[in-house]
């Protein structure tokens, strides 16, 4: 193998890896954003029943329940 044969080779190789790393990071960047949503939608809804609740009790005490 010449010396120009061998640095393409090496070059095919660096740039495999490299695909290979971005692809990597992209997959935990979107695992990471889903985690997020999901979080996110079910602080929403924890939010959404303390407000229903209190809402509630507010109306309980004014009609003297």
């Amino acid at each position: 193998m010449s010396s120009t044969e061998n640095a393409s080779y090496q070059a095919g190789q660096a740039k495999g890896k490299a695909e290979e790393k971005t692809s990597s990071l992209m997959d935990r960047a979107a695992e990471t954003a889903s985690n997020a949503k999901e979080s996110i939608q079910e602080s929403g809804q924890q939010m959404m029943a303390k407000a229903q609740g209190a809402g509630q009790a507010a109306k309980d005490k004014i009609s003297g329940k």
